[in-house]
C-alpha cells in the first residue's frame, strides 16, 4: 500500500511512530505527481525543492518534540487562489501568470504551523468561477474515476479533489463560494467541508465574492476533514469577517451517537425529474440515520427556488468589484497599448477567460445605475429570506440531509454544459443556498452510479455547529463503507 493511499491521520501516526520519515512521505507524494500528473492534471505548480527542504525542518521539529500534532509531516496541496509566500499563485488565470506573493494566507500558515508540508498548488477554475475546472487557463483537472471518457473533476476546487482522490497527496485545501469544495468532492469520491462563513480567515485568499468565499479542507474521510479544519480555523484580526468564535476539537465528534438527533429533509430538494440514482442514495442515507435512532423530520425551504438566480446576481456583482484591481499595471500580465486606457483594455481582454469576462459583465450590469435596485438590492433581500428559511427549519431539526450535486461527474467538453452556461450553473442547485446563508456543509461519498461514478450526500448544519455535521457525517460514513479510489 502506498503512503498516499493512507488518510492524513493514518500517515501522521506512522510518522510520529517513526515507521516512516517525513522526507520519505514527501518524496512519495512528489513521485505520485510525476507518475500521475499527465493523466490527472491536478497541479499548476509543484514545489519539489521547497517541499524537501521543509520536510527536513519538520522532521527535526518532530524529533525534538516540538511538533506532536496529527498533521506533522503530512504532505498537503494548496488551492491556487491561496497565497503562499515565495511560491507562484495564479488563480489558474493568465493575468497572474507570474504572481509570487510576499505573504502566506492565514489558513495555509496555520497548516504549516501544524507541521503540514506543502508540495504544490492545485488546478482550479479561473478565479474560482466555474463548476467543472474547465475554465482554468492551464486546462482542466481530470477526474481519477474516469474510464472510457475523461470526466470533469468538478469546480472550482477540482485540482484539490482530484489530487486527493488520485492518492497524490494526503489532503488539500479548497475554497467554497457556491459549492466549490462540496461539488468536486462529490464528483471525485472524497470528503470536503465548507465551514461556517467566518470560521476560517480569508486573509491571503484571492477574492471572488467576499461575502461568500470560505476556505475549507478536502480529504479522504470525515476524520481528516475534522483535523484539517481544526488546524485551519480561528479568528484573524486582519480579516474583518473572521468570527471571534472558539474553535472546537472537531475530531471529538467523530463516532458520537446520533440517536435522538433530528434530521431535516427539505421537500424542495426533491424536484420532479431528480436523477433516480441520486434519489436512491439520498433515501439510503435517510434510512441509515433512521436505523441509528435519528428522527427524520420533513422541512420546507420555500425560497430555495430563487437561490440560483440570487447567487448569480450577488456573486458576479462582488466579482466585478474584486477583479477591477487586475489592470495590468501593478502586477500580472501587461499588454501594451497606445495610451493608458488601451493598456487596461488590452491587458484585461487578453488575460481573462470567457467565463470570468461573462461574470464581470453580469456583475457590472446589476450594479449599474438604474439596475441596482431592480437586481442587486432585490437579490440581497431574497438572500435574507433564504437565510430565514434555514433559521426556521433549524427550529425543527439539528442538521439537514440533501444530495450534494444533481448528477455524477460529466465528460470534459460536454457541449450541453459549455454552450449553455445555465446548464453548468444548475450543478450548484443543492449547494448555493447554503453559501448564501453562510452555513457549514459537508459532502461525503455515498455510493456509485450504474456507471461506477461517485455520488455525494450533503450534511448541512447550523451556523458554527460544524460538530453536528461531523457527528452525522461520520455515522453515515461508517454505514456506507465507501471504497476509495
Amino acid at each position: 500500500m502506498s503512503l498516499m493511499s493512507l488518510t492524513a491521520v493514518e500517515l501522521g501516526k506512522k510518522i510520529k511512530a517513526k515507521e516512516v520519515t517525513v522526507e520519505a512521505a514527501v518524496r512519495e507524494a512528489l513521485d505520485a505527481v510525476r507518475a500521475k500528473e499527465e493523466q490527472v492534471h491536478s497541479f499548476v505548480t509543484v514545489d519539489e525543492e521547497g517541499a524537501l527542504a521543509r520536510a527536513k525542518e519538520v522532521q527535526a521539529q518532530i524529533d525534538a518534540g516540538e511538533l506532536t500534532g496529527p498533521l506533522a509531516g503530512v504532505p498537503v496541496a494548496i488551492k491556487d487562489n491561496m497565497c503562499t509566500e515565495g511560491l507562484l499563485t495564479t488563480c489558474s488565470s493568465k493575468i497572474l501568470y507570474n504572481f509570487i506573493p510576499t505573504y502566506t494566507a492565514e489558513a495555509v500558515k496555520k497548516l504549516e504551523e501544524a507541521g503540514a508540508v506543502i508540495i504544490g498548488k492545485t488546478n482550479m477554475d479561473e478565479f474560482a468561477m466555474g463548476g467543472s475546472n474547465e475554465t482554468s487557463f492551464y486546462g482542466p483537472a481530470v477526474n481519477p474515476w474516469s474510464k472510457d471518457k475523461k470526466l470533469v473533476a468538478g469546480g472550482s476546487s477540482g485540482g484539490s479533489a482530484a489530487a486527493v482522490a488520485a492518492n497524490i497527496c494526503a489532503a488539500a485545501t479548497g475554497t467554497d463560494t457556491g459549492g466549490s469544495i462540496r461539488q468536486p468532492s462529490a464528483f471525485c469520491g472524497v470528503t470536503g467541508i465548507k465551514p461556517t462563513y467566518g470560521r476560517c480567515s480569508r486573509y491571503g485568499i484571492i477574492a471572488f465574492a467576499s461575502s461568500l468565499d470560505q476556505a475549507g479542507p478536502i480529504a479522504k474521510d470525515v476524520r481528516d476533514c475534522a483535523v484539517m479544519l481544526k488546524n485551519m480555523a480561528g479568528h484573524d484580526v486582519r480579516d474583518s469577517t473572521s468570527a471571534k468564535a472558539e474553535v472546537p476539537d472537531f475530531e471529538k465528534f467523530i463516532g458520537m451517537d446520533v440517536r435522538g438527533m433530528k434530521i431535516g429533509i427539505p421537500a424542495e430538494y426533491r424536484p420532479d425529474g431528480l436523477n433516480a440514482e441520486i434519489a436512491a442514495v439520498w433515501d439510503r442515507g435517510i434510512e441509515m440515520l433512521k436505523a441509528r435512532g435519528a428522527d427524520i423530520v420533513d422541512i420546507s425551504l420555500p425560497h430555495t427556488k430563487y437561490a440560483l438566480a440570487t447567487y448569480y446576481i450577488i456573486a458576479p456583482a462582488e466579482a466585478s468589484s474584486n477583479l477591477a484591481r487586475y489592470d495590468g499595471l501593478r502586477y500580472g500580465l501587461r499588454v501594451p497599448g497606445e495610451h493608458l486606457d488601451n493598456m487596461y483594455i488590452n491587458s484585461r481582454t487578453e488575460s481573462f477567460g470567457k467565463e470570468v469576462k461573462r461574470r464581470i459583465m453580469i456583475g457590472t450590469y446589476v450594479l449599474s445605475a438604474g439596475y441596482y435596485d431592480a437586481y442587486y438590492l432585490k437579490a440581497q433581500k431574497v438572500r435574507r429570506l433564504i437565510r430565514d428559511d434555514f433559521v426556521k427549519a433549524f427550529e425543527k431539526c439539528d442538521v439537514i440531509l440533501t444530495p450534494t450535486a444533481p448528477t455524477p461527474a460529466f465528460p470534459i467538453g460536454d457541449k450541453s454544459m459549455l454552450e449553455n452556461p445555465i446548464n453548468m450553473y444548475l450543478n450548484d442547485v443543492f449547494t448555493v443556498s447554503v453559501s448564501l446563508a453562510g452555513l457549514p456543509a459537508m459532502s461525503l461519498p455515498a455510493g456509485l452510479s450504474a456507471e461506477g461514478l461517485p455520488l455525494g450526500l450533503q450534511v448541512i448544519g447550523k451556523a458554527f455547529d460544524e460538530g453536528s455535521v461531523f457527528k452525522t457525517a461520520s455515522a453515515l460514513e461508517e454505514d456506507i463503507k465507501f471504497e476509495r479510489k
